[in-house]
């Protein structure tokens, strides 16, 4: 009787074992897969329906039933997407040679039009990265200008990347990864010649590794992308980086001066364009040193949520996953 109750206790202990192996594999293969559970599982895959047209600034005139423009200053415009669900803005740079279109919105209506409606210049599609809501997608451009990073120009072919999901994150909507033709490659702090217009590239990751902002050296006006915009700031997508983030915040702060103009790729409601300053760069990495510090306090579980001032919220990962 002891025998028969000690081999029951050993199959018994062989099975706890086990179970608790394949338990903490799966708990492990979840969390490492967490963004594709996320952002492909629990996603519905279905574009959003269109929002209701909304009262904008008097600076502000209707392209069409879609699309709305405002005139910066004279060669510079931001084309805004107020009835999609992320409040997209791209901006027009134009100079004497040429113009930058930079990001694309999500391609749910041809932004082209829109561009060439206010330049005769030849056009250079610029991304700020290669998420959905910023490369147009099924709308293609004769002239493309992507950041030159290691981890981008390997995987290029024939001037071809084709994105991946992880960079893309099209699936959240339906929407199929393109594939970009590269026509020119821009170096890191290197500049665009428009003619009389200089554009400076600057690399500032964090919400993606492949993000980078425009600053007109003319005017010190800075074009950000997803880097900072009024709203919440994700930061717990499948290449977001907190370290990243607080490098870039240096970079623009190093970069840019006190009264410069921030252009960012959202906005959180109607009316105007999305326009910071350098001071809520100054909060954001005063945010960021704070978590990394172990000193702010988050909200929520997945993603944490951090006050950075009275408009911007940064939403990352718990601590034990934040990526440092």
């Amino acid at each position: 009787m002891h025998i028969k109750t000690s081999r029951l206790d050993t199959i018994i202990s062989k099975k706890i074992v086990f179970a608790s192996i394949v338990l903490i594999a799966v708990i492990s293969l979840a969390v490492w897969q967490r963004h594709y559970l996320i952002f492909n599982v629990l996603m519905s895959g279905e574009a959003p329906e269109l929002m209701q047209r909304s009262v904008e600034s008097p600076n502000s005139s209707w392209y069409d039933d879609y699309f709305i423009v405002e005139k910066i200053d004279d060669r510079t415009f931001a084309i805004g997407e107020p009835l999609y669900h992320q409040q997209n803005f791209s901006y027009l740079i134009e100079g004497t040679a040429r113009a930058v279109l930079f990001d694309a919105g999500p391609g749910y209506r041809d932004i082209r039009a829109v561009a060439e409606s206010l330049t005769n210049l030849p056009i250079t599609f610029v991304p700020s990265h290669f998420h959905f809501d910023h490369v147009g997608n099924t709308v293609t451009f004769k002239h493309v200008a992507v950041v030159d990073l290691p981890h981008i120009r390997k995987r290029v072919e024939n001037n071809a990347l084709t994105l991946s999901w992880y960079e893309h994150l099209g699936a959240i909507e339906g929407i199929e990864a393109p594939t970009l033709t590269i026509d020119e490659w821009l170096p890191v702090s290197g500049t665009m010649n428009l003619g009389d217009r200089e554009l400076r590239v600057l690399y500032t990751p964090g919400h993606t590794n492949d993000s980078i902002s425009l600053l007109d050296t003319s005017n010190g006006a800075l074009f950000v992308g997803d880097f900072i915009y009024p709203g919440p700031l994700f930061a717990y997508l499948p290449n977001s980086s907190l370290q990243d983030y607080l490098e870039g915040s240096g970079t623009i702060l190093r970069e840019t001066s006190t009264d410069s103009s921030l252009f960012g790729a959202h906005r959180d409601s109607a009316p105007g364009i999305p326009v910071l300053s350098t001071q809520d760069v100054e909060d954001l990495q005063q945010t960021l040193i704070a978590i990394k510090a172990g000193t702010a306090t988050g909200k929520g579980s997945y993603p944490q949520v951090y006050k950075v001032n009275e408009r911007i919220e940064l939403l990352t990962e718990p601590p034990w996953l934040q990526n440092w």
